[in-house]
């Protein structure tokens, strides 16, 4: 008996109506993003793992998907080796390439490789999907697509600024509230300096990152298993949990960070972000949250993210600026800052407040009913001519049952129904049925297409 076909656990399959919804997602960003003057380019799904490793944080490494050499990719493994079974090891032996966790690193190892064809600064997005070995659970998947970015090649917050501005329009389009979380890695450096941790500030942002997840008291034990010492523990407590607005939070943390100089840089770079963002006008909150971190070790500068305010899911934006970047590929003090939308989050976020609109998802406008051979020669010049004005047409393929052909339309949601018998192809004519409202009338093909281009 043959095995019941499956998928592996965080991946999904996509009708041609979900197609039709993250085509809707994909356009809309695109459109943005090229209002922006950002260019497209794409990355092979596999890199080197000489390219990923060591780019995301020791947790990041672990969720990192390899690819087995090709051919016999036990031959240069040892006995000894295959006995000792140190899995990273033998990883390393017989794995040379893993899929993209993300396009960003992607991006930066294709920077340095291109560099003599840039323009700087250098805007690109990019569509395409990336894998990462997670636990698979509700708006987290294994597989996914993310829609980056990003700006290289210039120190200006105006690109920050920018940025904010591209996810206030792509969401507002979507019709989406959403709250625009803003933070700055050289803060938390500060805060890390003030407390007296300056060398576990990658420990301290990756604890204090999973503050909304798992709640202060376990952040606070993991800071502990960290090595944080509890008089250090209790100096963060008022900082990680302060309120307010925007203003009040600045006017807070200017007075705990006044004796570090780089926490000092990052609330003057926070504070023109901001203020340059509220003459912007945009129609989403944005919120300085000193509890956001971004567990990604490359950002050196404003952290975002985004959360949907009317539903129940994790980040569906995020971003950040990531100075020296490059400089792990031999191109040092390339500056960086770029953005991120979670297609798939949106996805669902789109599907639970049904936000899509009507025309994205019915592909079909126009369908001809098949009553044999005459008819059909009649029907396929008036297809084809609605077809050229833009009009999605379908002639259903076989001559069956009327009613077959009805229900096959709105099984499909097919606005309309073209219907030319022996009475209708007399007059030249052919019966045109609004499948929403029930009415036909009789049209001559000019007409038809005037009514539904």
């Amino acid at each position: 008996m043959a095995n019941k076909p499956s998928i592996p656990k965080g991946t999904r399959d996509f009708s041609p109506t979900e197609m039709s919804k993250r085509n809707y997602i994909f356009n809309t960003i695109k459109e943005v993003y090229a209002l922006y003057g950002f260019q497209q380019i794409e990355t092979p799904a596999m890199e080197t793992l000489q390219t990923l490793m060591g780019k995301y944080g020791e947790e990041g490494d672990k969720l990192l998907f390899k690819v087995l050499n090709s051919g016999d990719f036990l031959n240069k493994v040892s006995d000894d080796e295959l006995q000792e079974k140190n899995t990273l090891h033998l990883a390393s032996r017989i794995c040379e390439k893993g899929l993209r966790y993300d396009l960003t690193v992607p991006f930066a190892r294709y920077v340095v490789m291109h560099r003599e064809e840039l323009q700087m600064p250098f805007k690109r997005y990019q569509i395409q999907p990336v894998w990462r070995a997670d636990r698979p659970q509700k708006g987290r998947y294994r597989e996914f697509y993310q829609c980056d970015a990003d700006i290289v090649g210039s120190d200006s917050l105006l690109n920050e600024v920018e940025l904010m501005q591209i996810v206030d329009t792509v969401f507002t389009r979507f019709g989406v509230r959403v709250q625009i979380k803003i933070n700055n890695r050289k803060i938390l450096s500060g805060i890390a300096e003030v407390i007296g941790e300056a060398d576990k500030i990658v420990d301290i942002t990756v604890a204090i990152d999973k503050l909304d997840k798992i709640g202060l008291e376990a952040v606070n034990e993991e800071l502990a298993n960290d090595g944080i010492s509890a008089e250090a523990i209790e100096k963060l407590q008022p900082i990680i949990t302060l309120s307010g607005s925007n203003e009040d939070k600045l006017k807070v943390i200017s007075e705990v960070l006044a004796g570090s100089e780089v926490g000092m840089k990052g609330v003057e770079e926070t504070r023109f972000i901001l203020y340059t963002l509220a003459k912007c006008g945009l129609n989403n909150e944005v919120q300085l949250d000193l509890t956001l971190a971004r567990g990604l070790n490359y950002y050196t500068g404003a952290i975002f993210e985004v959360k949907a305010l009317d539903v129940q899911i994790g980040s569906i934006t995020g971003g950040g600026r990531y100075d020296n970047l490059t400089g792990i590929f031999g191109m040092p003090g390339l500056s960086g800052v770029g953005i991120s939308f979670g297609a798939d989050r949106i996805f669902d976020v789109l599907n639970q407040l049904d936000l899509y609109p009507k025309e994205a998802v019915d592909a079909t406008r126009l369908l001809f009913i098949n009553f044999g051979e005459k008819e059909m020669e009649y029907c396929l010049p008036i297809a084809s001519k609605a077809r050229r004005a833009g009009i999605a047409t379908e002639i259903y393929p076989d001559a069956v049952k009327m009613k077959k052909q009805m229900s096959y339309a709105n099984a499909k949601n097919v606005p309309f129904v073209a219907i030319a018998g022996e009475n209708e192809i007399a007059e030249g004519k052919v019966m045109l049925k609004d499948m929403v409202k029930g009415e036909q009338r009789l049209v001559s093909a000019d007409e038809l297409i005037d009514a539904l281009a």
